[in-house]
């Protein structure tokens, strides 16, 4: 099978399955991106704070491609496998004012720059207070054209996906999407280094090179969205966890992120807005509980690991 490449400067800003292919591959062949991050290249490792209220968000979550897969048809589904991910030495978090759960408790633009100790698996988050992050990349968005007629942002996730900024489709995971253009038009981009099941706020932003070996599927005609596989390492972690118990999802979401800050910051010392980043890139927010109505229960997760001072 052939292995292709695609550029940095070869990305768009639309899911459009008018968008010229960059790449014409067949079907089991290996293509290798090279992804700016999710800022476009408009944030650097000598960016501040100051550089996010001037952020074009028009330009923000750009993806790398697209790829025609000959023969893939509409009703074909898109095998992906992630074969390898690198990440850049640097990367940035950053609280962007209008965006995240608790966007009305943070209007204040905020930014972390990140040195990744790609050799060790990790960055500091605080050295001093001993907080750091394991490094567990993955591709925030990978997804298809639509079959639908027109220009459709990349910042929100699809049948066809997207943004799906789903921390488990690391290197060695299968993603499968539904194919509804002909042609397929696979892209993708928006690299992590790290983030919290849920994103909550944001995620330690990186750019990344990424391989995926990309098969079309006849026989998965009841993929009607991403579906995918992966195999998580068995530990017997730690956790902390607060909860968010109320009749309104989206309510209980906020109150459990929330309640962890409170807790980051009574018993690490952390302020809140250093506190709401760590729920951002190493949180997990999960659903405890459904069944019994009117009220869910959401937890909000942080592993006691990372608090190597503890």
């Amino acid at each position: 099978m052939s292995i292709h490449s695609v550029r940095r400067s070869q990305n768009h800003l639309a899911w459009d399955k008018s968008i010229r292919p960059v790449v014409y591959a067949q079907s089991g062949d290996t293509i290798a991106f090279d992804c700016l991050d999710s800022s476009n290249g408009q944030i650097t490792p000598a960016s501040t704070a100051s550089t996010l209220s001037s952020l074009v968000v028009a330009e923000l979550d750009q993806v790398s491609g697209p790829v025609h897969i000959e023969g893939a048809l509409p009703g074909d589904t898109l095998q992906v496998d992630v074969l390898e991910i690198e990440t850049a030495d640097w990367g940035w978090t950053g609280l962007i004012p209008g965006f995240g759960v608790l966007l009305d408790e943070f209007p204040t633009p905020a930014l972390k720059i990140w040195e990744l100790d790609k050799e060790n698996g990790f960055a500091w988050f605080d050295r001093e207070k001993g907080i750091k992050i394991p490094l567990r990349p993955f591709p925030g968005e990978m997804g298809v054209a639509p079959g639908k007629e027109g220009a459709f942002s990349t910042i929100p996730p699809y049948n066809t996906g997207g943004n799906l900024d789903t921390k488990y489709l690391h290197a060695g995971s299968t993603l499968y999407l539904p194919i509804e253009a002909e042609g397929a038009l696979f892209s993708i981009g928006d690299g992590h280094a790290a983030q919290g099941d849920g994103g909550k706020c944001c995620a330690l932003e990186t750019p990344i090179h990424v391989k995926v070996r990309l098969t079309i599927r006849k026989d998965k005609a009841y993929t009607k969205t991403p579906h995918y596989t992966t195999t998580e390492a068995v530990s017997r972690e730690d956790y902390y966890c607060t909860t968010g118990i109320d009749s309104d999802i989206k309510t209980a979401i906020r109150a459990a992120v929330r309640y962890m800050i409170d807790y980051l910051v009574a018993e690490h010392q952390l302020g809140r807005t250093e506190a709401y980043m760590l729920c951002g890139v190493a949180g997990d927010l999960k659903l405890h509980e459904v069944v019994d109505m009117p009220n869910y229960v959401v937890g909000m997760m942080i592993p006691k690991s990372i608090f190597t001072l503890a």
